[in-house]
């Protein structure tokens, strides 16, 4: 099982404008020191969910020259959000900066309001997405791309500078569709996934259609391998259950309140649905509440590093390659990184 870090913050002001990413950075440097495979910043927009992150491009370059080993990874792109010139260029500096240590997970996007960027984007996201991830690695492979310029006339255009990696290495994020599954295999990239909306047994029935539609299109690499699986997993380890317990409880549900305010307020904008404005506070209180049990019980990796082994090997059954662990959340820094030491424990006893 490889090991990586992802990063999803809820904006604290604990450490102030200064220090808001330190916890990214210092837990890159330990990463890259002890041997975990990557790390992943995603894309997110106008919410304090996730939002220090509205371009991993500009954290990807910040991690390039602060890490030597350690891969440095998009977890998403919002691909219909971008022109694909945009993404390959910038990713292609990237790349040169950490001489060939890229990769990219392509999303759909999700969030209405994330779209004033580019409205038109919207209704079609899934099938501009397709489209944006052929072209980007094309353009990333050196060939060229014929648009109108400035007068309307055709201009034919490459990317500069080029990647050092001839090959994008890409993945698919999925909420839990198993068509996205099943495309993913058949373009023959990986699959980004979680826990946030199916469980273990659907994630396994998913991972087999996956890995079906990859081998019957693209057959297996030379190790028997058919494409790859990164499961987002929130993570914590420590010393006990009961003071990991104790020590994330406040953080994560006041995390899971600020993600159910974000979910909440784009469904109930759909005909059919309720008003998460007429939500009382006691109810969110109670769903927080059941969320965050469900979260430490069954929906994360939570607890002793013995406890962590047995996620690990349900996880390894399941069909996953890849544990990205979740670990911004909203526990201080300084205790976070703390519990590197423990998550680097379980990686030694379990990693590839």
């Amino acid at each position: 099982m490889d090991f990586s870090l992802f990063y999803f913050a809820n904006d604290s002001d604990e450490s102030g404008d200064a220090g808001r990413y330190q916890l990214l950075m210092d837990g890159a440097r330990f990463a890259d020191e002890h041997g975990f495979t990557a790390v992943w910043t995603p894309e997110r927009h106008f919410h304090r969910f996730g939002g220090l992150y509205p371009n991993p491009a500009v954290t990807g370059a910040a991690l390039a020259v602060a890490t030597e080993r350690v891969m440095i990874r998009a977890g998403s792109v919002v691909a219909p959000l971008h022109h694909p010139l945009r993404i390959a260029e910038d990713w292609s500096v990237v790349d040169n900066l950490s001489g060939g240590r890229v990769g990219i997970s392509f999303a759909s996007g999700w969030h209405p309001a994330d779209f004033v960027m580019r409205p038109d984007g919207y209704e079609d996201r899934r099938e501009v997405m397709d489209e944006t991830v052929e072209t980007v690695r094309a353009l990333w492979r050196g060939e060229s791309l014929t648009l109108p310029d400035g007068k309307g006339q055709p201009a034919e255009v490459k990317v500069f500078p080029p990647a050092v990696q001839r090959e994008l290495p890409f993945w698919i994020t999925s909420a839990g569709s198993v068509d996205t599954f099943r495309k993913a295999g058949a373009q023959g990239g990986g699959i980004l996934t979680h826990l946030l909306s199916q469980d273990i047994d659907e994630l396994r029935v998913k991972i087999a259609a996956y890995r079906e539609s990859y081998r019957e299109h693209h057959g297996t690499d030379g190790e028997g391998r058919a494409g790859h699986v990164v499961l987002m997993l929130h993570t914590f380890l420590g010393p006990s259950t009961d003071e990991v317990r104790e020590l994330v409880r406040g953080p994560l549900s006041e995390y899971l309140k600020t993600s159910f305010g974000l979910i909440s307020g784009s469904i109930s904008k759909k005909p059919g649905t309720f008003d998460s404005a007429e939500i009382q506070d006691a109810d969110v209180d109670f769903l927080v509440e059941r969320g965050f049990a469900r979260f430490f019980e069954r929906q994360g990796m939570f607890g002793t590093v013995e406890q962590g082994e047995r996620v690990v090997e349900l996880l390894g059954q399941t069909g996953v390659d890849e544990i990205g662990c979740l670990v911004d959340f909203g526990v201080s820094t300084k205790q976070t990184l703390e519990s590197l030491e423990f998550l680097a424990r379980l990686k030694d006893r379990c990693g590839s």
